[in-house]
């Protein structure tokens, strides 16, 4: 009976752990308007990383997924922190994180904490890293730090200089 209650208790726990931290993460992106001669919308990537700059979730990456034999995916390396943490790992396009250029304006993203790269992201310190990178211009990296604990809502920003606008990140409970 003892043990019966021991093996009750730790999956309680354990349940009411992983749904404790079924948060969202919502995600606002401006594109900034560039006054250039010949525009070529922006690749981006979004990724979560550890304090020690250790990848822990891709969460979504903009590129030309429309040219042929996925020619788009050729320019990739250019987000260079993006490509050396994790995307030349990977096999590119995936569902659920390959996804078109975005025009210019605000964009928004949300994962929901059953998201597969939020399901079982314990509890910690995190970094959003958005980096862009653009043919015929720059190149940024923007970073949030967050905190990932299901017990708080959160809402931080931060604002880029050049290939990125306004971006902000809000937890949500």
């Amino acid at each position: 009976m003892q043990d019966m209650k021991k093996i009750f208790c730790a999956a309680l726990t354990s349940f009411l752990g992983s749904s404790a931290l079924a948060n969202e993460l919502a995600i606002k992106i401006e594109i900034p308007k560039l006054n250039v001669a010949e525009y070529h919308r922006p690749y981006v990537a979004f990724w979560i990383e550890r304090p020690d700059q250790t990848l822990a979730a891709n969460l979504s990456v903009w590129y030309d997924t429309k040219k042929r034999n996925n020619e788009g995916g050729k320019w990739l390396k250019d987000l260079r922190q993006w490509w050396r943490r994790s995307g030349r790992d990977l096999n590119l396009p995936l569902d659920g994180l390959s996804g078109a250029t975005r025009i210019n304006g605000e964009h928004q993203l949300s994962f929901s904490g059953e998201h597969a790269a939020l399901k079982n992201l314990p509890a910690g310190d995190y970094n959003l890293i958005v980096e862009a990178a653009r043919e015929g211009g720059g190149r940024e990296v923007l970073k949030l730090p967050f905190q990932w604990n299901g017990k708080e809502s959160e809402l931080i920003s931060a604002q880029g200089n050049n290939e990125l606008g306004k971006l902000s990140l809000q937890i949500k409970k």
